[in-house]
């Protein structure tokens, strides 16, 4: 039985993997969007690639399906092997032998050499299996943009043979190894890899983002606009709508959450007339578009812009929040000094007595900065800000901490 996969859209394999396989809180029977057919189908693709990392548990809704990663014992990133899957058919399969085959002595043939040699290899099989000069044509063209052959033209005639790998990856292995885990295109370090017998599996880590590789098509793409100087189209899921938003921007700077490993994009909008942040993983597709002139106006709006973020957020208007942290730093926690120097992304230190410090910043949304203030408990003297929500949510969370370990009393 002649074998066929086809993949004709990586977006819904995406959102397959993250729905159901990262977060893991969707049943079978929960799944509208597609036929329950469709779904069965991408469940056992999926479960093909990552069979070794699945589980599932049962609720009253029904069976959920998820990714279980150790981070102990798993040294590289299993959603790496979604790229590495690809639509073929049984075409695909029977030329792609037949070619290797035909090269394997290192002598380029011509086109039509390398047709009558695919005709004369399937004259040998029990079942008529043809394949005409323009498909063979057309992979040769295919294996020579992937650089699995070289081509070469004599006279009129365009000539193959297979691409030669001068290239020692012996030396780079452990950079390759490293980069494939921490970097946001990682999975070409994981590609370079599977050319190795056996990998290095020197790297542990304690936080090991696995889920943005599935945004590597988007922030892919969308670099090599930013490279050209172009903007973009993109279609983002709004999650309040539940509905794809088209949006025409342009790109200006990536930035990723060293706490979650989330990945978000900078971009002016067209036509809201400001720079917006959009989360690469709620983003469904992205197109490159024209030229833009005007690039350097553009992208002079970073500066100014970045002054005031803390994270991504800009709150609901694009205020500024002005924020006042005071800290109690005794003798020989000069430490505490060098942390608060290290960590503040913006803002100014003021040295109030021998003892005393403040942290004076000016940001877009001072609730985002309430996670890394909480870490400084146990030294803070006092948190204002003219974000009153912010500061009631700080005192809120430190009262009901105080109601349970400290006896009750106010803060």
């Amino acid at each position: 039985m002649a074998y066929s996969e086809l993949i004709k859209s990586f977006e819904k394999i995406r959102s397959y993997m993250r729905e159901f396989y990262v977060y893991g809180f969707k049943s079978r029977e929960e799944y509208t969007k597609k036929s329950a057919r469709s779904y069965d189908d991408e469940r056992r693709r999926i479960e093909s690639w990552l069979g070794g990392y699945m589980a599932f548990r049962r609720t009253s809704e029904g069976k959920n399906v998820f990714i279980s990663v150790d981070n102990r014992s798993v040294t590289f990133n299993p959603l790496h092997n979604a790229w590495k899957a690809k639509s073929f058919t049984d075409k695909d399969i029977v030329l792609h032998f037949c070619i290797l085959d035909l090269l394997a002595g290192g002598t380029a043939r011509s086109v039509g050499e390398i047709a009558d040699g695919v005709a004369e290899l399937l004259s040998h099989t029990d079942i008529p299996f043809e394949i005409d000069e323009s498909t063979v044509r057309k992979k040769l063209k295919e294996y020579a943009e992937f650089g699995v052959l070289q081509d070469e033209k004599h006279g009129r005639l365009l000539y193959y043979r297979l691409a030669e790998d001068g290239v020692d990856l012996s030396a780079w292995e452990d950079a390759a190894a490293f980069f494939s885990e921490e970097a946001p295109l990682g999975v070409v370090g994981s590609y370079l890899l599977d050319r190795r017998d056996e990998a290095p599996e020197h790297f542990r880590y304690k936080h090991h983002y696995l889920l943005h590789t599935l945004d590597t098509q988007i922030l892919y793409e969308a670099l090599c606009a930013m490279k050209e100087k172009r903007c973009v189209d993109i279609t983002n899921f709004n999650v309040r709508r539940d509905a794809e938003v088209e949006h025409r921007v342009y790109p200006l700077r990536f930035y990723i959450s060293t706490q979650t490993g989330r990945e978000y994009l900078l971009a002016y909008h067209y036509r809201f007339h400001r720079p917006m942040i959009f989360r690469l993983d709620t983003i469904r597709s992205i197109k490159a578009g024209p030229v833009e002139k005007q690039h350097e106006k553009y992208e002079s709006f970073i500066g100014k812009f970045d002054e005031n973020l803390w994270g991504v957020s800009t709150g609901s208007d694009y205020s500024i929040d002005h924020v006042e942290l005071t800290l109690r730093v005794e003798d020989g926690e000069g430490y505490i000094l060098d942390r608060l120097e290290r960590e503040k992304r913006h803002g100014r230190i003021e040295t109030v007595d021998e003892h005393t410090y403040r942290f004076v910043a000016d940001v877009y949304d001072a609730g985002e900065m309430l996670t890394w203030v909480r870490s400084f408990i146990g030294r803070i003297i006092s948190f204002e800000s003219d974000n009153h929500f912010a500061v009631s949510r700080f005192y809120d969370d430190m009262q009901r901490m105080n109601e349970i370990y400290g006896g009750g009393e106010e803060v």
